[in-house]
């Protein structure tokens, strides 16, 4: 393990795979701590206490979804999937368990750079002083006034497009699935009617982005769920 930066728990059956991530992580000054199984993860994870855990759910004693869901009994930390298994439902199951993000193998160094910065900043501002304001790039939400501003040119939405943004702001730079979305803003009877949150998404797109075919703030994710990007233009 090295000395620097924030703790990172790989979580890793592949050992070509934690040589990968090691190295990665050890040059842009991360500390590192790696378990080969659930079980060991899950004990690292409790005496260690990461900034972060990377995790793989093809895990040879139990699924990672599992162990996601037993780190969220009490852990608030990111926990970013790595995983060779890219088909949506995995994405969904993981994500609806507890997980931050998603990264289907193979991947570039700098996508895994760019969601772990990403992951760390959301955390940080989550545990951060609260604030009645939040501004991402030109998007400025003030809460307590319940107004919407892009580029300093307020915004009116409807009561369902404003709680769907605040929602998502609140998440800046995490994917949400259609069932998260649906459930904190429509109810938990509603997390069937995915088609809610396409059509006021839409909706939304076309008054707060400049091109809404090309959305500089609400990322898709597809067939999963959106993200409101923490970095509005910068590639992640």
């Amino acid at each position: 393990m090295s000395d620097l930066g924030p703790t990172i728990l790989v979580i890793e059956d592949e050992a070509a795979m934690r040589r990968f991530l090691r190295v990665s992580l050890e040059s842009s000054g991360y500390r590192w701590v790696e378990a080969e199984s659930a079980r060991e993860g899950l004990t690292q994870a409790a005496a260690r206490n990461p900034d972060l855990v990377l995790l793989d759910l093809g895990l040879p004693d139990q699924d990672g979804i599992d162990v996601t869901a037993r780190l969220r009994e009490w852990a608030k930390m990111p926990i970013i999937v790595i995983s060779a298994r890219g088909q949506e439902e995995d994405k969904v199951r993981a994500l609806d368990a507890g997980a931050d993000d998603y990264l289907t193998k193979p991947f570039g160094v700098n996508e895994l750079l760019a969601r772990i910065r990403v992951a760390l900043r959301h955390a940080h501002g989550a545990t951060g002083p609260s604030s009645p304001v939040l501004e991402i790039g030109g998007l400025k939400l003030d809460l307590e006034r319940r107004e919407v501003f892009v580029d300093g040119r307020e915004v009116h939405l409807t009561p369902i497009e404003y709680k769907l943004l605040v929602l998502l702001a609140k998440h800046a730079g995490k994917v949400l699935t259609h069932r998260q979305i649906l459930k904190e803003v429509w109810g938990p009877n509603q997390s069937e009617h995915t088609h809610y949150v396409r059509v006021h998404m839409a909706e939304l797109r076309k008054k707060i982005e400049t091109n809404p075919a090309r959305p500089v703030y609400l990322a898709t994710e597809p067939s999963v769920g959106y993200r409101l990007r923490d970095r509005p233009g910068e590639e992640e």
